[in-house]
């Protein structure tokens, strides 16, 4: 489903501030693989998630989504077919908007925008549909504004909208770190739930190794933009955090001290 063939992507280049944020990438993510990314700060998990959505450009290298070379595909062009949950809970939905709106906004991801979008009665009960599934009760706030909710509604309601029309790949950057430990689990589960029914293609950045040896059938470990350790299947669920801890360490070659607590 995503091939990624020999990435490089730099900032500030040539200039003393210059940052080798990915050196050479290679990755490739089968139909209905659930990884999930792990790494210090500055290890290219963001980096990786933005090249893929069309955020940064790379300077050589390639991206293919489902065979498709996307690689100088404008951003705008590739958000039809992707779902992105940031780890901010405010930058998935639209403030001012309905929450009907706002899924009236997702469920036309990708067509030309047309002033006045109108919602019909179907539409509205499909919505209401897929509401249910979070169990928040918002099935019934339909017509409340998204600013109105809390933190954890809010990117529930985010990650409903980035999975309405099924994405090719779905890309979830950190997306509980912003929640309190009970909300954040609430997400986890639906997550997973939302992707398992779906057998949604995800990957998913996270810097709690319990949660990334858990969650999912695949999971990568980066350091300094490059993949050190990749595990998958029932390998991966043999795994214990000391296991990470000392790929980590071993990777990092004294720089573990600074990093561990970022790995929680």
């Amino acid at each position: 489903m995503l091939e990624i063939i020999n990435a490089c992507k730099s900032f500030n280049i040539g200039t003393v501030n210059q940052k080798d944020a990915l050196i050479n990438l290679n990755l490739k993510l089968k139909p209905g693989d659930f990884t999930t990314v792990i790494g210090g700060n500055g290890s290219g998990k963001s980096t990786t998630l933005n090249i893929i959505a069309g955020v940064h450009a790379i300077e050589s290298g390639k991206i293919i989504l489902d065979g498709q070379d996307i690689t100088k595909l404008p951003e705008h062009r590739r958000a039809k077919f992707l779902g992105r949950v940031f780890q901010d809970p405010m930058m998935g939905t639209a403030a001012d908007m309905m929450i009907e709106e706002n899924l009236a906004m997702a469920n036309h991801r990708g067509e030309v925008p047309l002033l006045g979008w109108s919602i019909n009665q179907q539409e509205r009960e499909f919505f209401a549909e897929k509401l249910k599934l979070l169990d928040l009760g918002l099935e019934n706030r339909m017509s409340s504004k998204a600013g109105l909710l809390s933190g954890g509604q809010r990117q529930a309601l985010t990650l409903l909208m980035a999975t309405l029309r099924k994405p090719k790949l779905l890309l979830l950057d950190e997306h509980t770190a912003a929640l309190d430990p009970k909300t954040a689990a609430k997400v986890l589960e639906l997550t997973q739930e939302i992707v398992n029914q779906d057998q949604l293609t995800t990957l998913m950045i996270t810097h709690n190794m319990k949660d990334a040896i858990r969650i999912g059938n695949r999971l990568i470990m980066m350091y300094n933009g490059k993949i050190i350790y990749d595990v998958e299947g029932e390998e991966k669920k043999q795994l214990h955090t000391s296991d990470l801890l000392q790929k980590f360490e071993v990777a990092s070659s004294g720089e573990f001290a600074s990093d561990k607590m970022l790995l929680s």
